[in-house]
């Protein structure tokens, strides 16, 4: 049942977006009544939390396993962060396009809030970042964290952009753009195997 108006949910939230879905609305598309509906959750933002929950959940681990399985690439100076970058880069789109439409709706009827699950969850990623950074041979704190910060809010505001605009631009080459933007980047912050702590030169 939990599973029913859940979906039901998801589904609610996705054809009418956040005002407009309600409990009634989100009963009806689960096939039970709002009573039956109230012995599991106790209102619409419980359902919808779920909802957006699970779905952070999974992005998370998806992304998260994509990066930690390119993190070999990092540790290889000469190779410079284009591999791992862009392997987790198509791990977010790839994710993205599966459910276009729950993007949408998070995007632009969710803010995200200081204390929500939208920021803890970029804050998680936030952190993996770091700590790669880190494992490379960062030693100013501040700085790695500041570049982990640029990097995830960059990144993030680029895939949903190509997913909520569906610019008329081949993906492959999105990804090369990107890679190449991010990569830069990181790579520039690096002197000598170590981040940069005094800004590139």
């Amino acid at each position: 049942m939990v599973e029913r108006i859940v979906e039901a949910g998801r589904e609610v939230l996705v054809t009418r977006g956040y005002d407009g879905a309600s409990t009634n609305r989100i009963a009806a598309a689960a096939g039970i009544s709002p009573g039956s509906l109230y012995q599991y959750f106790p209102g619409k933002d419980a359902v919808l939390a779920e909802v957006l929950d699970r779905y952070l959940d999974a992005m998370e681990a998806r992304v998260s396993r994509a990066f930690l399985d390119a993190l070999g690439g990092l540790h290889a100076p000469e190779a410079g962060t284009a591999p791992a970058v862009r392997a987790t880069l198509e791990a977010l789109l790839d994710a993205f396009a599966e459910q276009p439409d729950l993007v949408r709706v998070i995007a632009e009827q969710l803010p995200r809030a200081p204390g929500g699950r939208r920021a803890a969850f970029a804050r998680r990623i936030d952190d993996l970042v770091a700590t790669a950074l880190l494992s490379r041979g960062g030693t100013d704190t501040g700085t790695v964290r500041a570049a982990a910060w640029t990097v995830v809010r960059t990144v993030e505001h680029l895939t949903t952009s190509y997913v909520l605009e569906s610019p008329d631009l081949d993906r492959d080459v999105l990804l090369d753009e990107l890679t190449a933007l991010v990569s830069g980047y990181l790579d520039a912050r690096w002197s000598g195997g170590r981040v940069a702590s005094d800004g590139p030169s």
